[in-house]
């Protein structure tokens, strides 16, 4: 069973940063393929960040490109999304996924992940 945990989520004002944290049990973090998503009541779930579990390929959204920064601790099963120069469009519901069949053309899809956690608020706001 793959359960994922995700924390670090809060109230940061705008240009502040934040740390989430994407805790995987049960199996080998590097088995998986992982990304992160976020959600608000008024629109879809939206890709953010992906990793590749063979090479460790990133990908980014172009609107976070440049202040988001995705990683992973294999010694610690966890994923990390560090995010700076938070904007008020970032506040949303922050969902860590992995997927062990994720293909190229699935990798920004929510449809391309089978597990998720349960979602981490992040609000930006003064």
């Amino acid at each position: 069973q793959v359960q994922l945990v995700e924390s670090g989520g809060g109230l940061v004002p705008p240009g502040g940063s934040l740390r989430l944290s994407c805790k995987l049990s049960g199996r080998t973090l590097n088995t998986y393929n992982l990304a992160w998503f976020r959600q608000t009541p008024e629109k879809e779930r939206e890709f953010v960040a992906a990793i590749r579990r063979n090479g460790g390929h990133l990908y980014y959204a172009d609107s976070v490109k440049g202040r988001f920064t995705m990683s992973r601790d294999n010694a610690e099963n966890t994923a990390y999304l560090d995010m700076n120069n938070l904007e008020a469009e970032d506040t949303a519901v922050y969902y860590c996924a992995a997927g062990r069949g994720t293909i190229l053309s699935t990798v920004r899809l929510p449809t391309g992940y089978d597990w998720w956690g349960q979602g981490t608020p992040v609000t930006v706001s003064s």
